[in-house]
């Protein structure tokens, strides 16, 4: 690779070019290019105006979005938790099943557990020990 080369990948990586369209401008391998940026300190520069920066929905912190992935609403677990935990009217609940008592025969809708059987733990002892109580 010729000093000219080197300096045109430097410059195009600068421009914020990718290592694929670097190496079909300059006629070399992709690998090339990409070996060569990652031996040198060759970075590619992103422009400002990419980088888009939203606020935290519990505490107005702001957030730094990075492209290309999922947009961050809150700046951390504890935000996060708080800000559900006061919102549980906006959880969506996909995991809600509904079943009948084999003991008692009501209807009960339960979330999370598709595994369950009976409406209350009365309902459990009851049907389990024939009426007796758990006591």
């Amino acid at each position: 690779m010729t000093e000219n080369q080197k300096a045109q990948i430097r410059k195009l990586r600068a421009a914020g070019n990718g290592y694929g369209k670097i190496a079909q401008i300059l006629g070399m391998s992709t690998n090339t290019v990409k070996s060569f940026c990652r031996r040198n300190p060759v970075t590619k520069t992103l422009e400002e105006s990419h980088e888009e920066i939203t606020f935290c929905e519990n505490c107005g912190r702001a957030i730094k979005q990075i492209a290309k992935q999922k947009k961050k609403r809150f700046c951390c677990d504890k935000c996060r938790n708080e800000w559900w935990n006061a919102h549980l009217d906006q959880v969506k609940r996909k995991a809600v099943y509904d079943f009948k008592c084999p003991h008692c025969g009501t209807t009960f809708h339960v979330y999370g557990d598709k595994r369950r059987k009976y409406c209350s733990h009365a309902c459990y002892i009851a049907d389990r020990f024939n009426g007796g109580s758990h006591e």
